[in-house]
């Protein structure tokens, strides 16, 4: 098996977490539109509860996300197998629910699972993956996530359209108990797949942590050239890191550097939710309802959603490490502030008052589109950048309060959509087009392409690039390429038997 083959099922099988916040975000849409929960739950401030219900979850996974940086001594495979059972215990929570503050108190437990995951999983992905298809592989999160939408999605739908009128809680307890089952399978399994083999080397584990380098990048062959340059750099900088002793939350935006880093990743995760995207996978029923659409189609055209996000994730995979980060992000934001700029015309014009079934479905046709841009683009990027940007020491914490900032912002958007969207209709569509918008200006002129980059070389980018970045051919002096050329030749000069350059490796690889 390649190499690049291996550390892509790794990344796979770990992805199975984003597939459990995938299908959580989902199936909610189907559950508080479903007749039974409504009768049993949402009787009275029917709104407010159900936006709740929404934003509990969320609100979970930003304290998972929090105390996820303190899990450092578990390693990555163990914080991923806390979180799991977690999530299963919230899963059960919420199925057996028969009072309303059951399912938020299950919302929330599942939530802080959730929020272990989201965060860890991009990095155990970041830390074992070549840099030259990092992306790919950190994509995987948002492939899985989509992958997770889609099973909650049509379950979801396929028992609205079997219990609809029935008044049976089957309705929405198949949906929510469905997600049990991947939880299980993932904690089950995780501990058979390698460790970060830079947390290895970060906790007196080199000798581990060079096996476990090898193992993913070269079939486990220790002398590898490509290997040992890696592992080298790896040693030098986590060497360098504790030197200065034990990283807090504080050291983040302590200098230039840290502190710039730290506001591009809290950016990028708040301009992702502000896109407008949560509104949409949330309470899609409500949203296409203000242009006549029912909840059974509803439910039927996110189902179809689903699989248009998953459509273009794989897209993401495909040119993420081609393309690069940047543009990607530029670009997906304008279109995205264009879909809004129509349909909230579309809204305004034509409301569901209205007979004009063309520009109903125009409407849907651009939601779609929508979708599908944005999980090419902000939705993937989201994740796979801020896992890039810090150095070992740095990285859990880093990470961390990006993903705090993304689930801050989506318990916001959760609670507030369905008021909203009550209240003022078209009008809420002006927040997503102005924040677009913004988000394209500032990722054009703050954020630096990392595609190609070492992990290793992120404390050199944001010391020595640019603030202002358009135009920027900045390159890193680590040649991780040459480095390991040099070593081969040494290796040659020996008369040790080896690749014969890093080329060789890299086309493996790739």
């Amino acid at each position: 098996m390649k190499s690049g083959v291996y550390q892509f099922l790794v990344g796979s099988f770990a992805a199975i977490g984003s597939f459990l916040f995938g299908y959580d975000l989902g199936v909610i849409a189907e559950v508080v539109a479903s007749d039974s929960f409504k009768e049993s739950f949402l009787q009275q401030n029917g709104d407010s509860r159900s936006g709740t219900v929404v934003a509990l979850f969320t609100a979970g996974c930003f304290v998972g996300a929090f105390f996820a940086s303190f899990t450092d001594p578990l390693g990555r495979r163990g914080t991923i197998l806390m979180a799991s059972c977690i999530f299963i215990i919230g899963g059960i929570i919420q199925t057996a629910g028969v009072h309303i503050a059951m399912l938020y108190i299950g919302r929330l437990i599942a939530g802080i699972g959730v929020g272990f995951l989201t965060m860890i999983i991009p990095i155990y992905q970041a830390e074992l993956a070549h840099r030259k298809i990092r992306g790919k592989i950190t994509s995987l999160q948002q492939l899985f996530n989509a992958l997770g939408q889609i099973f909650a999605t049509w379950i979801g739908y396929g028992c609205y359209m079997t219990w609809t009128g029935t008044s049976n809680s089957k309705e929405w307890r198949i949906p929510l108990g469905c997600q049990i089952i991947p939880a299980l399978f993932l904690g089950a399994l995780i501990m058979l797949f390698p460790e970060s083999p830079r947390w290895l080397c970060d906790h007196d584990r080199a000798d581990e942590g060079l096996k476990t380098l090898a193992r993913l990048h070269a079939h486990g062959d220790t002398s590898d050239p490509y290997v040992l340059a890696e592992y080298d750099l790896i040693l030098a900088q986590i060497t360098e890191e504790h030197s200065h002793g034990k990283v807090t939350y504080l050291d983040l935006f302590r200098g230039w550097p840290n502190a710039r880093r730290m506001f591009l990743v809290m950016a990028i995760q708040a301009s992702c939710q502000m896109t407008g995207v949560s509104a949409i996978q949330y309470f899609s029923p409500q949203i296409f309802a203000q242009i006549g659409i029912s909840t059974g189609t509803s439910l039927l055209l996110q189902a179809v959603n689903a699989i248009i996000a998953f459509a273009g994730t794989t897209v993401c995979i495909l040119t993420i490490d081609s393309i690069g980060r940047r543009l990607l992000e530029i670009y997906g934001c304008l279109f995205l502030c264009a879909t809004f700029i129509v349909n909230a015309t579309i809204i305004k014009r034509f409301p569901a008052s209205t007979e004009n079934t063309a520009a109903h479905w125009a409407f849907v046709a651009l939601t779609y589109a929508f979708n599908f841009v944005f999980f090419i683009t902000s939705g993937p990027l989201s994740w796979s950048i801020p896992a890039e940007l810090f150095g070992t020491a740095m990285r859990l914490k880093g990470v961390s309060w990006g993903a705090m900032t993304s689930f801050a912002f989506n318990t916001m958007i959760g609670q507030v959509t369905p008021i909203a969207v009550t209240a003022i209709g078209w009008q809420y569509y002006i927040v997503f087009i102005v924040c677009n918008f913004t988000n394209a200006v500032f990722f054009w002129c703050f954020q630096p392409e990392t595609k190609g980059l070492n992990l290793e070389d992120m404390d050199e980018l944001f010391r020595d690039h640019p603030l202002f970045v358009p135009g920027s051919k900045w390159q890193p002096s680590t040649k991780l390429d040459e480095a390991a050329s040099e070593i081969a030749r040494k290796e040659r000069a020996a008369g040790v038997v080896g690749k014969d350059t890093a080329a060789d490796y890299l086309e493996d690889v790739v």
